[in-house]
């Protein structure tokens, strides 16, 4: 008598699907070039945090595979080190601790090469003296990226986009936590940037979940929770960020409504942070939302989007807003946090 083949659970099936797509989409020589450290980073937290072993092999083997890619490309730290490279390289090297790979020489490296950047360099404004800038611009499209305060660029004469004091200071959080993690100062200590919380409130209220403005601020918030407990480590008690849980609870619905799944994928992620369960009314809307949304190729978002990176960074945190994770009890990743968050 033949058994009949065990079904996979939708979620799982889901999920495996979707982790294909970003790996297929790294195996592009191209996207890999582009995309390399974040593929890495996302792979190395699924293989540190993934409540399922089975997840946490595929996403530990996939990693070590990017990870000889990136090496073969970039033995050395050059001299001529920008910005964005060395960002990269500190992404690669926290990813690799995650897993327990240290490198004590590439840290060393790194501080050093990090120490000929300022705050302005790599944070766009100085949180030591200012709250997160509204005067930052993003690169023109033709590629420079220029001095804060400028409204036209300097190299094509296009009227610049601002991004909003939000969004700077989201970017500020992960990438100060991130190397403060590997031992690396980027530009300002973590907590610098932490401090202007405070400052960040009240977050803004729309009834379109499209609004820019409000976007941002969703995303300031999940990197909130995710710097303070180490992307997918450890839960935090809602009663340190009584505002930020409220905020992204009343979020849930409008994202369900706009479509935005990019945005509801990170919502999911750090409710389950503050303790919520997949049975809560609220996660159990978002993931049959998330379910009944994937591509026919296992990715989310919009096929037609012209940069595929999108996509890619899309269907990460829809997986993210659907996998469990291993949580190792509550706390801060930082100490220090909890007489800040009082």
């Amino acid at each position: 008598m033949i058994k009949p083949r065990k079904q996979i659970p939708v979620c799982e099936l889901a999920i495996k699907r979707g982790l294909d797509f970003v790996y297929h989409f790294g195996s592009s020589v191209d996207n890999f070039e582009s995309y390399g450290s974040s593929l890495i980073c996302c792979f190395a937290l699924l293989g540190a945090t993934a409540g399922d072993q089975r997840l946490r092999e595929l996403g530990r083997a996939r990693c070590q595979q990017f990870v000889r890619r990136w090496t073969r490309n970039h033995r050395i730290v050059p001299d001529d080190l920008t910005p964005d490279l060395l960002l990269d390289f500190i992404l690669v090297r926290y990813a690799l601790g995650r897993l327990g790979v240290r490198d004590q020489a590439l840290t060393a490296q790194l501080r050093t090469a990090a120490k000929q950047f300022s705050a302005l360099d790599l944070l766009g404004f100085d949180p030591l003296n200012e709250p997160p800038a509204a005067d930052v611009s993003f690169p023109c499209d033709c590629g420079l990226k220029n001095q804060r305060g400028r409204k036209f660029c300097k190299q094509c004469r296009r009227r610049l986009l601002m991004q909003g004091r939000h969004r700077v200071w989201m970017e500020a959080l992960a990438n100060t936590f991130v190397a403060e993690r590997c031992g690396i100062v980027f530009g300002a200590r973590y907590l610098d940037v932490l401090k202007w919380l405070t400052a960040m409130r009240p977050y803004p209220v729309q009834a379109d979940a499209n609004d820019e403005s409000l976007r941002d601020a969703i995303y300031a918030v999940t990197h909130v929770v995710y710097t303070l407990n180490d992307y997918g480590t450890y839960q935090l008690s809602p009663r340190w960020l009584p505002q930020e849980f409220a905020f992204l609870k009343a979020n849930i619905a409008p994202l369900c409504v706009s479509g935005d799944i990019e945005l509801l994928g990170e919502l999911l992620d750090s409710l389950k942070a503050f303790g919520l369960q997949p049975t809560h009314p609220l996660l159990r809307r978002g993931a049959n939302y998330l379910l009944a949304k994937q591509n026919p190729d296992g990715s989310w978002g919009d096929p037609d989007e012209v940069d595929i990176r999108t996509r890619c960074h899309t269907t990460w945190t829809a997986v993210d807003g659907l996998r469990a994770c291993a949580w190792r009890g509550t706390r801060l990743s930082f100490p220090g946090t909890r007489l800040l968050l009082k």
